[in-house]
């Protein structure tokens, strides 16, 4: 048996994932790369309407069922505007904040397919025009994105083809450290992705029976708060959402552990299936955090609020400075990696 988790391919596979655009609503690439990878390993799977990508792995039981899901749609923009100066102002997608991609490389994608770079600026960055250059609030009315381009005008820039409603995706900036970190944007929530991806690879070659039938999904609307709460199989009984683990001050979750939710906006989670991964951490030599998240809602949370009769649960990696400027250690990659794969071989709680 090859030793797993082998981290190297984990990443290999995470680095390609966030190399991909997909903002919230632009994530058929994405989407397609998760379905050929799960398509060579001769792995069960579907669409749905919502354009998510659903894998099937049977299970011995297959009365009762499992569902895990990870997202790879990421924070993004719409084009708000096409301004007279030659700029473009934004609209954005996802929870974040305007200072969070100041001076961040990006793409205007058009929907003729035409792709064109560009930076996303204050419109007074220049300190030798503005004087308030570092005061000005950073928000929808200053920021603006500088265009790749010889265009000075709303017309020159119709002219590219881009246009109200395109989406525009923010520069990954993909590096990894000798000492095990990797940094990135859109780690929330590819990094989780690949690991899914990872563990599914490991059941197929191993040729693993799992106790339960297992599904797999691959959400795509989860930054705007509905990517898990359709598709859910009637037999479901427990539903794991594998997401990140969120960093700050008050909080006990870093980046070397995996992160267990108990709590986050929507309210605690299931305490059974929280033991429960715990003694599986335990049990297995799994660093582990427990944690609450307070402004956090997650594909397993949408999921409960959509009325589906389920026991839930959210784990992931530690990502510092989410929905920012990202980063987490090769070892909780490691730790998440473990504790779903024990997971889905272990039995389901009594609820």
């Amino acid at each position: 048996m090859s030793t797993y988790p082998n981290v190297q391919e984990t990443i290999d596979v995470i680095k390609k994932l966030v190399s991909i655009p997909s903002p919230t609503g632009f994530t058929a690439n994405v989407i397609q790369f998760a379905e050929d990878y799960l398509q060579k390993l001769n792995v069960e799977t579907k669409r749905n309407r919502k354009g998510g990508l659903i894998a099937t792995l049977p299970g011995t039981n297959n009365d009762e069922h499992r569902m895990l899901t990870a997202h790879v749609d990421t924070l993004g923009a719409m084009v708000k505007e096409v301004k007279s100066n030659g700029r473009l102002r934004l609209d954005l997608i996802g929870g974040f904040r305007y200072n969070s991609i100041e001076g961040e490389y990006c793409e205007i994608h058009t929907s003729s397919g035409k792709v064109y770079t560009g930076t996303i600026l204050m419109r007074q960055t220049s300190v030798h025009v503005y004087k308030d250059a570092g005061k000005a609030e950073r928000n929808q009315e200053n920021m603006e994105v500088r265009i790749d381009a010889e265009v000075t005008n709303a017309e020159d820039i119709r002219a590219l083809g881009i246009e109200v409603g395109d989406f525009v995706s923010f520069d990954p900036r993909v590096q990894t450290t000798e000492n095990g970190f990797i940094k990135s944007r859109h780690l929330d929530d590819k990094a989780s992705v690949g690991i899914l991806l990872q563990l599914i690879k490991r059941l197929k070659e191993e040729k693993v029976q799992l106790p339960y039938t297992t599904h797999f999904l691959i959400s795509n609307n989860e930054e705007i708060g509905y990517g898990g709460n359709s598709n859910i199989p009637p037999e479901t009984v427990e539903y794991l959402a594998v997401d990140m683990g969120a960093m700050g001050d008050g909080q006990s979750t870093d980046e070397y552990t995996v992160s267990i939710c108990v709590k986050d906006a929507s309210g605690p989670y299931h305490y059974g299936l929280r033991k429960r991964l715990v003694e599986l951490a335990e049990k297995n030599d799994i660093e582990y955090k427990l944690d609450i998240y307070p402004y956090y809602g997650s594909d397993a949370s949408a999921a409960i609020k959509s009325g589906h009769d389920i026991v839930h649960g959210l784990i992931g990696p530690g990502i510092d400075s989410s929905h920012a400027f990202e980063r987490t250690h090769e070892k909780s990659l490691i730790n998440t990696e473990k504790l779903v794969y024990h997971y889905v071989l272990s039995d389901m709680i009594s609820y």
